[in-house]
This record gives C-alpha cells, structure tokens and sequence, in this order.
C-alpha cells in the first residue's frame, strides 16, 4: 500500500522516482476505456453496461418547444424545473448516458454561505430540491448528505471573511458559528489546530450524489412529461433567419432524425464551445484537469463535515470512512484538444501538480500521512474568466440559450440556476439577478478572444480559495480596450480598474505611473514573474477589509470635487443612438421616463424588464433631425436619440435594447459609436469658471440649464457638452470624437489649473455618488428592484397616459404598498464598510446592504440596503421611522441611522449651482 506521506517523501526528493500506483509515466493522457468503479467516491454510476443498446434509448419526436442538451446536473436541473413550469412538450438529449461528461466523477460539495446574496439564494434552493423536494416527489433518496462544513481560516483576514459570511447568512437564516481553534478541535479530533485562527461551522452543509440526484430528477422530469432521450449525440444546429433579418434556432440535428424546436440550451458543459460553433455562438469557457484522491479508511473519520481548507487551497470532503482530496492550483493543466469521445473517462493525475494539495491535507489532518490512497480521480472540467457560469440567451442568435461552464460548481449550483434558467426561457427573463452569470455581461470582442479566455480562466481559478476583498482587479488579460486619454493618464499615474475590458481611472497614485503589464501566470508554467511590478503592489495593498492606505488619497479626490473642480475620464461607457422610423414608438416602450422632450433634452430614466424591474440605468439625450455629424449626430430626419449608458454593462443594455426592439417589431436602428468618442466630466463648484474658459457657449443656468445638452467647440473642436452629475454638482459631460480627446482634456486642465482641478477616478465616483444617493445599476440598482422599491418613482411617466414595458407591474405595486424598499443608512463608528452586511430591525434581520461607502464631506460610512417588513406587510415611512437599527459587520453590531432621503444635499441645490 502507498502512503499518502511517504509519496510526498518520495517525491520531492531530488531523483523523484515513480512511486506505484501513484505516479503514472504520462501526466496528459486519458482513458479511452470506461473508469472502474472505485475509481469515483459514490456507490453507483450511471455507466453504459456491457452489450447495451448504442442507439437512443427512446425515439426522437419530430419537434419539440425546448431542446436541452447535455445530460448533466444543468441539463437534467433545467429540465426538471420546466417540467415543473408546465412545459411538457421538452427533450433532453445526452450523447452517451446521463453524468458521462464531467458530472459522475464531481466532488458533489455543497456550501450555503458564498461572498453573494444571490448564490446563497440559488444555493438555498439547490439544496431543498436534493434533500427536500425530489424525495417528495418520487420517494426515492438522492443521496443527499448533511455532515455539515467547516472553513479553516489561518489568518485574521480569512477570518474576517467568514465573519461576513456569518452576516450575511443571518439574513437568510443559515445557522453558522465562529469556533476558537479548542473548539474546532473538539469538533473535529482528527484536525491540526496548531496554526488556526479560527473557523466557521455550517451545521446544514453537506454532500450531494451525482448519480443519485440526476436520476431523480430524469425520473421526476419524467413524470411531468418531459422525454429524456441517451446515446444520442448532437451533430448539428439550423439556424433560420426572419423576415427582420434576426437569426433564429430552427432545429436540432442528431444521427437519428432531426427536431424542429425554437430553443435549445446548451449544457454541455466541456463540450459547450463545439455546440456553440454549431450555431455560430461564442461561449467562452476552456477545459482543464481537475483532480482529488480518495482515501483507504480513516478511523475517526466518520460524521465528521467536510473541509474547506481556503489558505492551503484544499477542501476535504467526508466519504463515509474515508476522505476525498482537492483543491485548485497555480499551474493547472489546460485540455488542448477535447474529445467527443471522452465518457465516464479520466486522465492519469499529474503528481506534480497535485502534490501541493496533498502536503496543505496532511498539515491540516496528520493522520493522512499514515493513510493509504484508494483511488485517484482526474477528469475534465469547464472553466470561465470570472469563475462564474455562462447563462442565458447568446447575443448570435435568439432561441439560444446557455447553462454551461460552472466550474466545478455545477452540482451545487445546479437547482438555482436550472429553476432561473427555467425562467430565463418560459418568462424571457429570470427572476433573480443574474446579471453575474448572464453571458451578456462580457463584451462581445472578448468572447471569441482566445488570449482573454485563457489569461482570465487560469488567473480565476488559480485565485478561487483567495479572499474575495472589494476592490480587486485581475492581473490577466490587461489593456485589451484603451481610450484616448489612457497614455496621458497613465503618466499621472492612474490606478486602472478593469470593466468589459477596458481601462478606466481608479484612483490617482502620487507616486507615479503603475501600468498593468501582460500577463505572468503568477508564475506557473515556466513564464517568469513581473519584476518592479508596481501595479500589482499598489493593488496588494487594497487586501483588507480596513480603508486601505490610499484612503486619503480617494478623500482628496472627493474633496476637491465637492469643494473646487475635478475632471473625471469616463470614456468606457457605451454610447449608442437610436433613429428610425419607429424610434419614438421604441423610446416610449423601452425608457420608463417620458424621453420625448424638446430636443436638446437629456432625461435620467430606466430600462425595464416585463415584471418592472429595472435592467438598466442611463441617460437618454433627443436630438435634432439632420445630416450626419458622426461621431457626435446620427444622420436622421426624424426623431433620433443618444443614449449614455455605464461602460461596464453596456453590452447587456445593448442587447436588451436590441431583443425588445425584435419582440415588439420596431423599425428602427441602434448603431454604437462607444469607441469612436472619448468622455470627460468636469464636477465641481468651479467647474462653470473652468469651462467658460474652453467652451465657446454661455454656461450661465438661463443659457444651459441642467439636463440639457448642445453641440459646442472647445478649444476649437466640436464636442457634445451635456449638463448633468454622477456626483452631486455642478457640473458638465464633454463627449469628444476620439481624434480630439487629447487637446480638449489638455486645454480643460490648463484653464482649471488656477482653481485647482485635478483628476479623479472611480473610487471617488463610488463615493461620491453614493454620498449624494445616486444608484450604481447591479449594486443598489438589479432587475429584481423595481424603480419604486429603489426610490425612482420619478423616473416613471405613471401620470401619463403612454404605456411602456413594466407598466403594469408598476401601477399594481403602487396600489398596493411596497413591501421592500430601500433605505439610506450611516454610523458613526469610523469603520469600513462594503455591502453583504445584515440590516436589524428592533433586533429582527431585515435586510442586508447592497452598496456601502465612506462619504468624505459628511465624515460617514453610509450604506443602502432593501429592508422588508418581517410581518409581510407596506415598508412605509413610518415603519422606517419608528424602527432601531442596527447593521451587523464581521458578526459585530453597530448602531445606524435611517434616512429617507439623501443625507447630503437633500435638496439637490448644489447640481442647480446653488452653493452656500
């Protein structure tokens, strides 16, 4: 027998002989052959059995309204909830049988407490529908296991982590506890206390069986009259174009006929790029080995939770009396060319990648040194840039729809996202935010960017057990999108955030330039570190959950915003326009606010989904009819639009602008001119003095009043000034075709050196903004808030007569009484804080905060959260006045403040120009 020890022994010595069974010769190679069973940690696979029937084990029908394909967790979750939704009529084919892919050999953890309030909700449900609801139905057991979790935490700021966690859970009710090292150990006998900080106890946590929940659910979808159909590969997708020129799914080809269906998904999981190219979709996921061992017998062992060991980056996962051992590393190996071939198979474990899992388990459990290694399991897994999965409907083609790359959380994850998807695909939208998953969330230039899916999956998944801190940006894949300005930013020493692939300004480091460079791996793979990297220095310092060093820094820029001038670079953001025959029909459908003003106006409003949450955030700007003035005018001879949208989601309002224009049938066009302009703000008390110097336009209120906007010179080039505020003040926009960038921003600096303009960059935005109560749109701001419930009710036309999409949700919600909205508070403790932190009322959890800040001119953090009545009743204003609160952080209650309106300006006199 080999001992778990004595291979480590063996192989860090100098000759690294092989060691039997544990060391094969070949590190990438796979087996053809099917696995035996021991080689995975579960009583039953769903293997083909010997002399079985290749053929589909059912007949294909001639069409059907979805096609889910792919017969994992995701496929066989997705078409369990739309069978539970009332969709009968759904296929679900799996090229070989059931869990073949990547799901019959994962892990199966589950852990209800993650950095998200909406994973710990898709979680909450994935984990009723395997140990509730399935059983209910079919009276058959899933599998399912409740041994609990524990999270080791070997420092103060692991710690701190959970302890957030442990907030966040009290909202939701998941019963977690902060353990001392004693404790843990009185716990777990078997674990090494010895460099423990402490840990977090899940009681609830468990272990889920891929065999065993797939069937159930196959059985279950079954019943309601879903058809599940194996052996069955996909060989090809139609897509048909309409009459609007929009592409379509037509049908689903296979070896065995074919299946008419408007709508596929695509849970194919490794598999799901070459299913995409079928149809012309990009799905941007890469395929790597990912591996655990299982152990011999460990006695001692038995009940005890499963292990996630963030530090060491191991997890050890209880398997009745034995152990399995994972974890994610540095240097992971990539699957070059993936196989359709590839079913219940696994790759031979690279023992010198592995290894370090196996050196953090034993310092963690000693009595694996002694322990012998039954079986080693290496298989495949898909993983994306974000470490986040791939949902929703592609921007190629309608019909569409993505439920893929999961990393390794496609279990877990499994019956949140099937039941969303579910949704995605009856209602047109989900019901949660799903933002964070929504394919759309990429721009559309990275995702068929073969360096960008590489650099981002590698770095993600080598940094998944790495602390989530609020302000981290990725090494990788830097520098893919650049404005004109970033070049003289950059030699003042901008601190760049990456959104949708572009650079913007963070903050403004004194010390000179700190560009990202290319990608180093972190070293792995033989590519040399960065050497003097300055960037990912300064970035190291953002790792706390204190204000970081620069805090100062960002209240400077804050400041001298709020009390002289500030020029702000905010060229990522998308900038589209609207024309067309049907432009106005699709201004009053699409914008919640009534955007048909004279032209020269420019109107705050919001996008809405068809249940009335808000998809969207942005300002719409009219324009006069006339010839072309690209960049700056659309040719048009009729009604035409401009619309400002944040940069960061600018592809997911793009195509929400596009599908509503398809489903409504409109005859216009939305063209996108967001790289041929550069954008900067001048905010500030003195902003008009500044400005009056560059702009050959009065700037006097009577001349340019507020949310209006003109085509001006400045400094000799033509710009579109628009006179409006992210922050709170006076201020105006300057939107500059590309070529101009640079002059303009040069004479703007040069005319505001005498007031003292300076730069300054999202950090202060972030604070800014949410000091004067402006919502930053997927923070205090998601398609599962009304406009109501986020305080805009003014950005809805309710008095008028014109309908818009979300309406009627609107008028009902404002008949009957809100019940959640949301709800400014501020302490006066000077501590941090960042969102995720639990919201009490009179002692009861009400809420949580979305959006957390320190505002620098009233001296406060302050936070806004959405707070329901526990009694289910109206949140009204007296519910909110008569209430104690408290907001918990890192599991310590701190008295706060409710207001009802801005505690800054609550008058808005200081956009107005009134200043006293």
């Amino acid at each position: 027998m080999a001992f778990i020890g004595r291979a480590v022994q063996r192989l860090v010595s100098a000759a690294r002989p092989s060691v039997a069974p544990l060391c094969r010769t070949s590190s990438r190679s796979y087996s053809t052959e099917h696995t035996s069973e021991k080689s995975v940690p579960y009583e039953k696979t769903l293997k083909q059995e010997e002399g079985a029937s290749t053929g589909p084990t059912k007949p294909l029908p001639r069409s059907a309204d979805v096609v889910v394909i792919g017969g994992g967790s995701l496929g066989c979750q997705t078409v369990y909830h739309l069978a539970k939704m009332g969709m009968t009529n759904v296929v679900l084919l799996e090229r070989d049988r059931l869990t073949a892919g990547t799901t019959w050999h994962t892990a199966g953890l589950l852990w209800q407490l993650r950095p998200s309030d909406v994973e710990v909700e898709l979680l909450a449900h994935t984990r009723n529908v395997i140990s509730k609801d399935l059983e209910e139905e079919t009276g058959l057991h899933t599998g399912w296991i409740q041994n609990g979790g524990l999270f080791i935490a070997s420092n103060k700021q692991r710690l701190d982590e959970y302890k957030r966690l442990m907030s966040l859970g009290k909202v939701y009710g998941i019963e977690s506890y902060v353990l001392s090292p004693a404790e843990t150990k009185d716990l777990y006998p078997l674990m090494n206390i010895d460099d423990l900080y402490g840990t977090l106890y899940v009681p609830k946590d468990g272990t889920m069986d891929p065999a065993g929940t797939c069937t159930t659910l196959s059985r279950a979808a079954t019943a309601r009259g879903a058809t599940v159909i194996e052996n069955c590969p996909v060989t090809g997708i139609q897509v048909r174009m309409d009459d609007l020129g929009v592409k379509k799914i037509k049908a689903v080809e296979t070896p065995h006929g074919t299946i008419e269906t408007p709508c596929v998904v695509n849970c194919a999981g490794v598999w799901a790029s070459k299913l995409g190219e079928m149809a012309g979709v990009n799905v941007p996921l890469i395929a790597m080995h990912h591996a655990y061992v299982v152990t011999e017998r460990i006695e001692g062992i038995q009940n005890m939770p499963n292990v996630r060991d963030h530090d060491a980056s191991v997890y050890l996962r209880l398997q009745g009396d034995a152990l399995s051992v994972g974890g994610y590393e540095q240097n992971p190996i990539f699957w070059e060319e993936v196989s359709d071939k590839f079913a219940f198979s696994l790759f031979d474990l690279d023992w010198d990648v592995f290894m370090q899992h196996i050196e953090g388990a034993i310092n963690r459990v000693p009595v694996l040194e002694q322990t012998g290694i039954k079986s080693t399991v290496c298989g495949p897994e898909s993983f994306t840039a974000d470490h986040k999965p791939l949902m929703g409907e592609a921007p190629e083609v309608r019909g569409y729809f993505l439920g893929c790359g999961f990393n390794s959380a496609g279990m877990m994850l499994g019956g949140g996202c099937g039941r969303e998807l579910a949704k995605w695909i009856v209602h047109g939208r989900p019901e949660k935010d799903m933002y964070g998953y929504d394919i759309r969330r990429f721009h559309s230039s990275l995702t068929d960017n073969t360096r960008w899916i590489r650099e981002r999956s590698h770095e993600s998944y080598a940094k998944n057990y790495s602390v989530v801190f609020p302000f981290d940006e990725p090494l990788a894949s830097r520098n893919m999108r650049k404005d004109p300005f970033h070049e003289v930013l950059t030699e003042q020493g901008c601190m760049f955030q990456e959104r949708h692939g572009w650079e913007r300004p963070g903050w403004f480091n004194k010390e000179g330039p700190a560009p990202p460079k290319n990608y180093d791996y972190y070293g792995a793979y033989n590519i040399r570190n960065n050497e003097n990297y300055r960037y990912k220095e300064l970035l190291g310092k953002e790792y706390t959950f204190d204000f970081p060093p620069h805090h100062d820094v960002i209240k400077s820029e804050c400041l001298s915003c709020r009390h002289d001038v500030a020029v702000f670079n905010m060229s990522y953001f998308g900038k589209f326009y609207l024309t067309g025959p049907d432009a106005k029909k699709a201004a009053d459908w699409l914008f919640s606010a009534d955007v048909n003003k004279k032209p020269g106006s420019t109107v705050y409003t919001c996008m809405l989904n068809k249940r009335g949450g808000a998809e969207a955030d942005l300002t719409v700007s009219r324009l006069e009819p006339g010839a072309a003035k690209l960049p700056l005018a659309p040719p048009s001879d009729g009604d035409a639009y401009y619309l400002a949208i944040g940069g960061g989601v600018a592809e997911h309002n793009w195509n929400h602008i596009r599908t509503v224009i398809q489903d409504q049938g409109f005859h216009c066009q939305l063209t996108d001119h967001s790289e041929d302009m550069g954008m900067i703000s001048i905010q500030g008390p003195k902003s008009r003095e500044v400005l009056q110097d560059v702009l050959d336009a009065d700037l006097s209120n009577e001349a340019f009043p507020f949310s209006t906007h003109k085509l001006v010179n400045a400094a000799g080039y033509q710009v579109r000034a628009m006179r409006l505020s992210f922050v709170g003040e006076l201020g105006w926009e300057l939107h500059i075709p590309k070529d101009s960038c640079v002059p303009v921003y040069r004479a703007v600096m040069a005319a505001g050196a005498k007031h003292g303009i300076i730069n300054s960059g999202y950090r202060a935005i972030d604070s800014l903004s949410i000091e004067k109560g402006y919502r930053h749109w997927h923070a205090d701001l998601r398609p599962d808030d009304t406009p109501l419930e986020a305080g805009l009710a003014f950005t809805c036309k309710l008095k008028s007569s014109i309908p818009f999409q979300g309406r009627e949700t609107l008028e009902k919600q404002k008949e009957a009484g809100l019940r959640r909205r949301i709800v400014c508070f501020t302490i006066d403790e000077k501590i941090p804080m960042f969102s995720l932190e639990a919201i009490f009322r009179n002692g009861v959890p009400v809420g949580h905060l979305r959006r957390a800040d320190y505002g620098f001119f009233i001296d406060k953090t302050l936070g806004y959260g959405y707070i329901h009545n526990p009694d289910g009743g109206v949140v009204s204003g007296d519910f909110i006045k008569t209430g104690t609160f408290t907001l918990e952080r890192m599991g310590v209650a701190y008295k706060a403040k409710a207001h009802l309106k801005s505690p800054f300006d609550p008058e808005n006199k200081r956009v107005k120009g009134i200043y006293e």
